[in-house]
This record gives C-alpha cells, structure tokens and sequence, in this order.
C-alpha cells in the first residue's frame, strides 16, 4: 500500500482522462494520496469551486480515481485498483477566521487541514513569519478541536516551529507534516527542526518528505542522493513509526520543455508578489531521478538497497500514514 502526502493529479473538470493517463495513473501503484484545494491563498468562493472542479474529476474518471473519506475508504481503493483521492487545505484563508468554516468544509469531504500557509494566519503563524507574535493563537485552539471533533487530521507543513510546537501539544490526536524536509540536514524556514520532529513523533505523527528545492543549500534542482539523506535523517530522528512520504509533485511527470519551465517560472513570479513564496523558491518540483510515475516504487526500491527491512519500507511507503489517518478519522 502506497500513501503520498501530497501530490498533483492530472486532469480537468471537463472530460475524462485519456486512456494512456490513466495507464499511467495505475502504473504508478499509488493506493492513495492527498490533493490541495483552494491553493494557497483561496478565498471561501473560490475554494467551493475548486471543489466542485475536483467533483467533476472523479466523476468522470471513476475506474481510476475515487474520493477518500474514510480509512476503509483507502482498503476500498486498494481492494479495487484505483487512487483514493483525499481532499486537503494547504491555506486557512477559505475560513476566513470562522471555525465553524472547517466544520463546513469537513462536511464536503475536506479530510486533512492546516492552521496557515507561510504567513500569518487567524490560526497560528506561517514558517515566513519573522516579526511580530508567533505561535499557535486562541482561535487556533480551537480550530484543532473543530478538526478533531470532524474527522480532520491536522497538518502542520507550512507553520512555523513555535505553532507547530503548540499544536503538537494541544492535539488529542496523532498530527501529520505532509510535506517537508529535514532542517538538520539543510536549514530552511520549510525544513521541520529536529525538536518538532522528536515531538511529532512523540504524538504518534508521521512526517512525509517531499522534492522540493529546500533540500539541498544552493536551492537547485534536487539531486536523489540528497532526497535520501533527508528521508534517513528523519528515520533516525523519528524511528520508522512516523515517517512517510510527501512528495509534493506531480502524480505522473512534470513537463520540462521550454514552454512548461516559462509557465512555471511565471507561476512562481506570481507567489512572490504575493508574498506567498518561501526563499529560494523556483526550481521545478521533483527530485532528480524521480520526475515520473514509478517515484514511489523507485524510493522504496533505494530504501530496501540502503538495508532497510520489507516492514519498514512498507510503513514508510503508506501504512504510517493509514495509521494516523485512521485515529483522525475514526468515527465519533
């Protein structure tokens, strides 16, 4: 069973996915995985729509993807061969500061959230944050307990070390980092120190590591080497318990053509204006060596070169993940 914290899937609202996507979908043997919506600054409206938008998908693609909202959800997917699609909220701005917004978005199959994106939010503070208050606020409180209460598992990616220190300790639950890197191996405001990881790992969470830039420190394009110190440095600090992966990229391949690097370095324009980016962002998001559908199968694989056992390779590949999903989304 393989669980990806964060990933991009192909596709469009308006029409199914080709047959040679879809081949390449069930190639990648990927049980599960979690997908953004609402970006990284979405309002309430845009982010309703964006999830009518991703209603449309697996609709039209049901024989490759089916939308997650329970653990046996995922046994389902896995029984059947197909992706389990699971909603999540990178940002906190589609709440607009009302917790009773995440109740909301809970009863439209959201299933994992976080307090802020990487800046300041109602919540708690973003990992971008350097002046002013930082921490887990009042509100933010009391938006883990809304998301305890509604079968979401918190996420603590993009916060800082102080809210994500807080919110640890004010979790009944096993909280996720979906997606980071190793501050020990490479210091950067994305990369999770090794205080928060010992903390996360004592609440029985789980850390997935992804491919982004902020791995390495001249912030280029990532070699796989460097991937693997981050995902063994975080087995040491966390043991095999809590560690998983979180890849945030493409779910297939990402486009490396002229005309896709200027879109995406446009895109990334764009988030610096808006005060959205972190440092160094900018190289495309993959690993090098792992820009394709078999990312996964290729990390297990140096996992199990680099004297890994079968059982910790498998937890790694999902089952840590399954564990924390299950808790958060038990049934009340």
């Amino acid at each position: 069973m393989m669980i990806n914290g964060n990933m991009v899937i192909p596709g469009n609202s308006d029409e199914p996915l080709s047959d040679e996507d879809k081949a390449l979908i069930r190639s990648t043997g990927i049980t599960a995985l979690k997908i953004t919506a609402g970006g990284s600054q979405g309002t309430y409206d845009e982010t309703l729509e964006e999830l009518g938008a991703y209603a449309k998908v697996f609709a039209n693609n049901p024989d490759v993807f089916m939308k997650i909202d329970s653990a046996a959800d995922i046994e389902t997917a896995f029984a059947t061969e197909r992706v389990g699609i699971i909603l999540g909220f990178e940002a906190s701005t589609m709440h607009e500061g009302k917790t009773e917004r995440i109740a909301e978005f809970a009863g439209r199959g959201v299933r994992i959230m976080q307090l802020s994106y990487n800046v300041a939010s109602p919540f708690g503070t973003g990992v971008m944050v350097t002046e002013g208050p930082k921490g887990l606020t009042a509100l933010g409180r009391e938006a883990i307990a809304v998301m305890e209460a509604n079968r979401v598992l918190l996420d603590l990616s993009h916060s800082d070390r102080e809210t994500t220190l807080e919110a640890i300790k004010a979790s009944s639950h096993a909280p996720a980092i979906t997606h980071a890197g190793c501050a020990a191996v490479n210091s950067h405001p994305r990369n999770k120190t090794d205080d928060v990881l010992r903390a996360l790992a004592g609440k029985g969470g789980v850390v997935g590591l992804y491919e982004l830039s902020y791995l390495t420190p001249d912030l280029t394009q990532t070699p796989l080497s460097a991937y693997m110190a981050h995902l063994e440095h975080a087995l040491n600090m966390c043991g095999e318990d809590h560690v998983g992966i979180g890849s945030d990229a493409l779910m297939l391949a990402f486009d490396t053509s002229p005309e896709s690097k200027a879109a995406w370095d446009e895109s990334i324009t764009a988030r610096r204006e808006a005060g959205v980016a972190a440092p160094g962002e900018g190289p495309m998001p993959f690993v090098e060596g792992l820009n394709g559908p078999q990312r996964m199968s290729m990390i297990a694989d140096r996992l199990a070169l680099l004297g890994y056992k079968s059982g910790v390779v498998d937890k790694v590949m999902g089952r840590n993940f399954e564990r924390v999903m299950k808790q958060a989304w038990a049934t009340i």
